[in-house]
């Protein structure tokens, strides 16, 4: 590990590696160094298994945070190494070092931070502000960003691989979940419509965050944001993908996979909170399209979700981690019952957002 450390351009003696954090993609170190003045730093060792074009993957990250620390600087922000990440370079320029195994990154530690695991109105308002307020400032972006994950959310790609996984039937289990694949199918052109309008010049990619968790910003010790973090999935994408995405799971009762359809509802204080925090900073760039399909794309995610966990079903569990042989049928179920839920409260939401406008 301290060789790994070596190859990054820091300030300081490293004192100590320690592991930080629990995520569950990338393998997250903290590098103590000796003196008090310098910096402490973060180790990554990239999931390049998940982001397969490392080269790409960084220079999304590079462009952004350099855009971001432009827009800070304009702003005369005095703190600028808290409200967006710093990455290393290596002694050759970049900010990857790769090891021949493994591919690692560093940045600068931000300390006297924490994150908030806590949905609640109030921290799904400070997601809101702070993932419109992300993609705002990224509107004027001129150097283009790859997709570190191709399609990541797109419908109608989803679509394909169920009806492959239908007609591959791998697993043996369609005769079980016929019902839930008459339900994708009934749903199926309507759900493709953020496809179909951007085909038609209607919806704009924007860059967007791509994973609106309410822990993927850091907070300082008054409760105030500082920065958004988590950048990997940074990208072009609709913005449906920030804002339908977050409501997915916090404004769900239970945990995806919950079998007690019955307890599960949708949060409207989540819903509330969430808009009018992403309108405050977002309402100045979206078009009247994208702000009209925002109750579309509440519906969406878990229409998404509930399609990805049925093919991972037929094909025998071979994507998401399961606990049980019937695990991601169970996730279906509960998806799908959030995704008729949110169907049923389009109209409010219509309302909502458009007395919000």
């Amino acid at each position: 590990m301290n060789h790994i450390a070596e190859q990054f351009i820091i300030e300081g003696t490293v004192k100590e590696i320690v592991p930080l954090g629990n995520g569950l993609i990338n393998d997250t170190y903290l590098v103590k160094t000796s003196e008090a003045d310098n910096d402490d730093y973060v180790l990554q060792r990239i999931n390049h298994h998940i982001f397969t074009d490392v080269e790409l993957l960084q220079h999304n990250i590079e462009t952004v945070t350099r855009h971001l620390r432009s827009k800070l600087e304009a702003e005369g922000v005095s703190d600028i190494k808290r409200r967006v990440l710093y990455f290393i370079p290596t002694a050759e320029g970049k900010t990857y070092y790769f090891d021949g195994e493994s591919y690692w990154r560093m940045s600068i530690y931000i300390a006297n931070t924490l994150t908030v695991n806590e949905v609640t109105p109030q921290s799904s308002y400070d997601c809101g502000l702070s993932f419109g307020h992300f993609e705002q400032q990224l509107t004027d972006l001129e150097e283009p960003l790859g997709e570190t994950i191709p399609d990541f959310h797109n419908m109608e790609l989803r679509l394909s691989q169920l009806r492959e996984a239908v007609s591959s039937n791998r697993a043996g289990r369609l005769k079980t979940v016929e019902a839930e694949v008459a339900l994708v199918e009934s749903h199926a052109n309507e759900m493709c419509l953020a496809e179909q309008l951007h085909r038609k010049g209607l919806l704009p990619k924007r860059i967007c965050h791509c994973d609106t968790k309410v822990n993927n910003m850091l907070f300082d010790h008054d409760g105030h944001v500082l920065c958004v973090i988590d950048l990997d999935t940074v990208m072009p994408a609709y913005v449906f993908s920030d804002y339908g995405d977050f409501l997915r799971t916090a404004a769900n009762t239970q945990p995806e996979d919950s079998p007690e359809l019955d307890k599960i509802a949708f949060r409207w204080d989540i819903f509330e909170a969430f808009t009018k925090g992403y309108l405050t900073s977002a309402g100045s760039f979206l078009t009247p399209v994208e702000l009209s399909h925002l109750p579309f794309a509440v519906a969406l995610f878990p229409f998404m979700q509930a399609t990805r966990f049925l093919t991972d079903y037929l094909n025998g569990d071979t994507y998401y981690k399961t606990s049980y042989a019937d695990h991601n049928l169970v996730r279906t179920r509960n998806q799908f019952r959030l995704f008729q839920l949110v169907k049923e409260r389009q109209e409010d939401m219509r309302l909502f957002i458009q007395k919000e406008c």
